[in-house]
């Protein structure tokens, strides 16, 4: 997985969470962060990285 993918993940989600969701994309885009970072991330360069914001829980 892509590092600023990866960190989206975990910045949005707890551990818990992603074992629920595994590997259903759908579920994962269901999260309005998540669908907004991939709607933005998905027209840039595969070497693109970025410093994700972390989630305050």
């Amino acid at each position: 997985m892509h590092p600023i993918c990866q960190q989206t993940l975990m910045a949005n989600f707890t551990n818990s969470e992603l074992q629920r969701h595994g590997m259903d994309v759908e579920a994962l885009l269901a999260d309005p962060s998540v669908r907004k970072f991939v709607d933005w991330v998905a027209n840039k360069d595969p070497d693109f990285t970025a410093t994700i914001t972390k989630k305050q829980r």
